[in-house]
C-alpha cells in the first residue's frame, strides 16, 4: 500500500496518463452519430459543467470557504473538470449500456484530472499520498549522537569531509510520539546533510519546520534546497525535523486545546525532547531555527517569540500574521472557549510588544512571500515590522514572481537559508 501513496503526482508519467485518459474520454463520449438534439444535450452539458465548475471557485472565493482568494487557475481546472463531468452526465441518457459504463467511469475521472491539475499547480503535494493527507512509511536510520565529536569554532573552519561522504543528504519518516502532550501527529519528515552521515560526524545545527494546512510533513523541499547548500560547503547542513503541527483532526491553530489537540506543546515540546535524546545536534540556541510556509510560517514566528531562549532563528515563509487568522470567530470558540483576550494574546505581534526590552538580542528572523501572493504581503510586512521593533535581526524578502505555492515555498528556503547559513557556522560570514 505504501508503494501506491508514494506515487508520484507531479512529475513523472502519472499527470500525463492522467490527462491523456481524460481526453480520450471526451472524444469517445462526444463520438456519436451526430443530431441536433445530441449536439444541443452536448453543448447544454458542457455550458452547465462549466458553469457549475466556475461557480463553485467563485462562491468559495466570495464567502472565504478557503480563508485567502484561490488563484484563477483553480478556477480554470475546476472548470475544466466540471465541464467535463456534464458531458459525461447527460451522456448517460438516451445511450447504450457500454456507453453509460464509460460514462459513469468519466465522471469519477473528471474529477481525478481537476484534482491532478489543481495539486500541479500548487506544486505541494508530489505523491498520491501526501494529496489525502497520508504519510507513507518511509523509516530512516539516525546515527547515534555523538556530541564529543563537536569541534571548537565555527564548524565551515573546522569540519574536514571525510573521503566517501555522501553527495547528498537521506530524506525519510520517523514518529515522534506525543509523550507529554498526547498530540495525534503523523510520522515526521526527517533530513540527514551529508555530514551527518560519516563516521565522526560533527554536531549540526537543528531546524524544526512546519508545512501549510492542508499539507504534510514532508521533508523533500527543504531537503533538495539543503542539498544544494551542502554541496557548496563541504556536505554541511543543518538537520531537520519536518514536524507535523497539524494532526488528523483539523487546523489546531498553533495552540493547545480540546478541540483539536495539544499542538504547541508537540511542537515545543515533545518534539525539542525527542530532537536532543536522538539526533547529533549541537543543543545551543544559537543553532537552533524554528521554521515553516504559510500556516507553519505562522506556528513558526509564535514559538518563536515565546521561546527566544529555545530558537534564536526564525524562517517565516509565507505565514500567517497569526494563527486562526483564516477563520477568527470559529478559532476564538473552539481553541480559546470564546475567550477574545486569550485570543489577542496568542498573536506573535502582541506577544513580541509585550515582551520586556532585550528579550530578543541575537534573535535572527527572516520573513519572506511571494510577489504575487497578495494575500499573505500585508503579513508578512507587519510581522517583520513588529519583530524589528522588539529588537530581533530581521531580514524581510519577496521572492520575485513567486505565488502562495511551491515558488514562494522554494524561493523562501533559498533566501533563508543563504541568511542563515554564516549565522549557523556553516558558511563564513
Amino acid at each position: 500500500m505504501d508503494a501506491l501513496w508514494q506515487l508520484p503526482v507531479i512529475e513523472g508519467p502519472v499527470p500525463s496518463i492522467v490527462y491523456a485518459v481524460g481526453i480520450v474520454l471526451v472524444a469517445v463520449l462526444l463520438f456519436r452519430r451526430v443530431t441536433p438534439r445530441w449536439l444541443l444535450t452536448a453543448v447544454l452539458g458542457i455550458g452547465l459543467g462549466a458553469l457549475v465548475g466556475f461557480g463553485i471557485f467563485f462562491l468559495a472565493n466570495v464567502s472565504g470557504a478557503f480563508g485567502d482568494a484561490l488563484p484563477p487557475e483553480v478556477g480554470v481546472w475546476a472548470t475544466i473538470a466540471f465541464a467535463g463531468i456534464g458531458l459525461a452526465v447527460v451522456s448517460l441518457w438516451s445511450s447504450p449500456v457500454w456507453r453509460k459504463i464509460v460514462a459513469a467511469f468519466a465522471i469519477l475521472w473528471f474529477a481525478i484530472v481537476g484534482m491532478i491539475g489543481v495539486n500541479a499547480f500548487y506544486g505541494l503535494n508530489p505523491t498520491l499520498g501526501s494529496i489525502f493527507g497520508v504519510s507513507s512509511d518511509n523509516p530512516i536510520a539516525i546515527p547515534t549522537p555523538n556530541p564529543s565529536t563537536t569541534a571548537s569554532g565555527p564548524l565551515y573552519a573546522s569540519w574536514t569531509p571525510p573521503s566517501g561522504m555522501p553527495q547528498k543528504g537521506s530524506q525519510g519518516t520517523q514518529v515522534i510520539p506525543g509523550t507529554v502532550s498526547g498530540f495525534n501527529a503523523r510520522p515526521a519528515g526527517l533530513y540527514l546533510p551529508p555530514a551527518a552521515q560519516v563516521q565522526g560526524a560533527p554536531a549540526l545545527p537543528l531546524v524544526i519546520l512546519m508545512m501549510g494546512y492542508p499539507g504534510n510533513p514532508d521533508p523533500s523541499y527543504i531537503g533538495a534546497v539543503l542539498d544544494d547548500f551542502a554541496a557548496k560547503n563541504k556536505g554541511l547542513a543543518p538537520i531537520v525535523i519536518v514536524a507535523d503541527q497539524i494532526g488528523t483532526v483539523g487546523d489546531p491553530a498553533c495552540a493547545d486545546s480540546s478541540a483539536f489537540g495539544n499542538a504547541e506543546t508537540y511542537i515545543k515540546t515533545d518534539v525539542v525532547n525527542w530532537a536532543k535524546k536522538n539526533l547529533n545536534i549541537i543543543e545551543d540556541p544559537k543553532y537552533w531555527v524554528i521554521a515553516g510556509y504559510s500556516n507553519g510560517g505562522g506556528c513558526a514566528i509564535k514559538y518563536g517569540a515565546q521561546q527566544p531562549d529555545v530558537f534564536k532563528n526564525i524562517l517565516d515563509i509565507s505565514g500567517e500574521e497569526f494563527p486562526g487568522s483564516e477563520d477568527v470567530a470559529s478559532v476564538t470558540a473552539q481553541i480559546y472557549g470564546g475567550d477574545s483576550a486569550k485570543f489577542e494574546a496568542s498573536k506573535p505581534i502582541n506577544i513580541m510588544a509585550a515582551a520586556p526590552a532585550g528579550t530578543y538580542a541575537g534573535v535572527t528572523a527572516v520573513f519572506t512571500v511571494g510577489g504575487n501572493d497578495p494575500g499573505f504581503q500585508p503579513a508578512q510586512q507587519a510581522v517583520s515590522a513588529a519583530a524589528s521593533k522588539a529588537g530581533m535581526t530581521v531580514t524581510s524578502y519577496t521572492v520575485p514572481g513567486a505565488g502562495h505555492v511551491v515558488d514562494g515555498l522554494n524561493g523562501g528556503l533559498q533566501e533563508g537559508f543563504t541568511v542563515l547559513y554564516p549565522v549557523l557556522g556553516l558558511s563564513a560570514p
